[in-house]
């Protein structure tokens, strides 16, 4: 164990002089017209139809861009799309493409690639984990879970410029989700000659954003150049772009300080200070939760009851306070504030309340109902996280106060991001680290999560979900509101996840870089960047 601590140092300390020495240089060796971001962990994969974190997401936003795009106060504006209309009964939107658009190889890019590539999101063969994003399209998730045939999906490419898009019932919303990355378009000839590869590698990777991805080097580094073919190339002003990769907190943040990198995200919580200070520390809002997810069909988690139990002696407010810091607000319950309720004026959490509570004696008594005490202990539990200092800190506090409370068995688990990913996504778990950034300004994007069939919680509810059918259904925004209060207490009834805390973005930039939109969506966006 000793041993591969000490390599895992040695491994941080290489990579960090590699990347201080080579390719990505000193501050002072920085072309005025690039910029260095340090990316928080490897892509798994940047097909936009399967890719599921923060960082997959800043990289597609950089060489992809759907019909519209957010803009600094994150509300959608036309981007591939010059302009559209919606029919009287908010069913129908047609959207016009602007003229000569191109991909960054310069072939045209026309209506008929986004119906191929929403089509391919909703393909049940593809298995796309983002397919329930389009769900609100007519006939689309009928399509995913074939009850239906793509020829009965409602988008349908006019003409090459003219795409029409059928709902499912009136969606305030879908304008937004249109500047989601499940919404952005991929082109049949490169995704069918390179199936299994063509989205982790920088040579079959071809986009119609801002930026073009030239070099991906795996672990280590991402670079880009500007797309001069771009429909919005004058306003770009960058000319390149290097990412190197790294999982630490500390590593980033050394090459941020020692001038091979010019921004990162979450920085170690005990430099916030320092960094503060010297003027390097920034904080922007999100719309997210950090919780941990139980596997409800992994014993002892199985049980409601235990699930309620283990919640309920979580100190959040101390978690937050010792380890997390960064403007964080301890969460009980799952959708964050900052989400208004157009019917009553008032934010959702607000209205909501706490669903949740810490309550060490009646979590005591929990577990006794649910069969558990000194003649029958609970089994042992292991908790599974990503590889990263914040993860691991979470994760031993939770272990202390389930061992010290309920006299727990608890160990911990920890992975790289690719592997945890696909073992929590495919239930090789008890209870694991999870969070949620919302794909748009709605609750919904919060409570769909768990209506999804492929959920991580392996949760198949059909009182919820016809619950979150109704949601969306309906056309009435009050009764629509209620019943998605109505869902999140059906969560809560049955403690799907510990709540944790409610998330913004802690960032570093040194004062040079400007122009960049954090988004509370929780991308960052380069198309307006420059250095000063």
């Amino acid at each position: 164990m000793i041993m591969k601590k000490w390599w895992q140092l040695v491994a941080t300390m290489l990579l960090a002089m590699a990347l201080l020495l080579g390719g990505c240089g000193r501050s002072s060796d920085i072309a005025p017209d690039s910029l260095r971001f340090a990316l928080e962990q490897e892509p798994s994969t940047l097909d936009p139809a399967k890719s599921s974190t923060l960082p997959e997401s800043d990289v597609e936003l950089a060489i992809f861009e759907g019909l519209t795009r957010l803009n600094a106060k994150d509300l959608p504006e036309p981007a591939a799309a010059e302009s559209w209309t919606v029919s009287d009964d908010g069913m129908t939107y047609t959207f016009r493409l602007r003229e000569g658009l191109t991909w960054s190889d310069g072939k045209p890019l026309t209506a008929h690639d986004f119906e191929y590539a929403w089509k391919r999101v909703l393909n049940p063969t593809v298995a796309a984990s983002n397919a329930y994003m389009l769900y609100v399209i007519k006939n689309g998730e009928a399509y995913n879970t074939e009850k239906a045939t793509a020829a009965d999906v409602g988008v349908t490419a006019i003409d090459d410029r003219t795409l029409v898009v059928q709902l499912e019932a009136p969606a305030a919303y879908f304008i937004g989700l249109t500047a989601f990355h499940a919404y952005y378009p991929v082109r049949q000839d490169i995704v069918e000659a390179h199936p299994d590869t063509w989205a982790t590698d920088a040579k079959t990777i071809v986009g119609n954003g801002p930026f073009i991805l030239t070099k991906w080097q795996h672990n280590a580094e991402l670079d880009f150049v500007k797309n001069e073919t771009y429909w919005d190339a004058k306003a770009v002003r960058l000319k390149s772009m290097e990412w190197p990769v790294s999982e630490s907190q500390s590593t980033r943040l050394t090459l941020v300080e020692g001038g091979a990198a010019d921004m990162t995200t979450e920085p170690p919580v005990a430099d916030q200070q320092r960094l503060t200070k010297a003027g390097l520390f920034k904080v922007k809002p999100s719309l997210g939760t950090y919780y941990y997810v139980y596997n409800v069909t992994a014993p002892p988690f199985d049980n409601p009851k235990v699930r309620r139990a283990l919640s309920m002696v979580i100190d959040r407010k101390a978690i937050v306070d010792t380890i997390v810091h960064g403007g964080k607000i301890p969460a009980f319950a799952f959708v964050p504030p900052g989400l208004m309720n157009e019917a009553t004026g008032q934010d959702f959490r607000h209205e909501g309340g706490n669903l949740v509570s810490k309550n060490v004696e009646k979590a005591k008594a929990l577990l006794a109902e649910a069969g558990y005490g000194p003649g029958h202990p609970v089994p042992p539990i292991t908790i599974l996280y990503n590889t990263n200092e914040m993860h691991k800190a979470i994760a031993e506090a939770i272990q202390a106060v389930w061992s010290n409370e309920l006299g727990l068995d608890v160990s911990l688990q920890n992975q790289e991001t690719k592997v945890f990913m696909a073992n929590r996504e495919a239930g090789h778990y008890q209870v694991a680290r999870a969070s949620w950034i919302g794909d748009y300004a709605d609750p919904q994007t919060f409570f769909d999560v768990f209506s999804d069939p492929a959920n991580d919680a392996q949760y198949h509810s059909e009182a919820y979900n016809a619950l979150m059918d109704r949601v969306h259904a309906t056309t009435d925004v009050g009764e629509r509101m209620a019943l998605m209060h109505e869902a999140e207490k059906m969560m809560f009834d049955e403690s799907l996840i510990i709540p944790i805390y409610f998330t913004t973005t802690p960032y570093v930039a040194n004062e040079a870089i400007d122009g960049y939109n954090w988004s509370i969506l929780g991308t960052v966006d380069f198309k307006h960047a420059y250095r000063k």
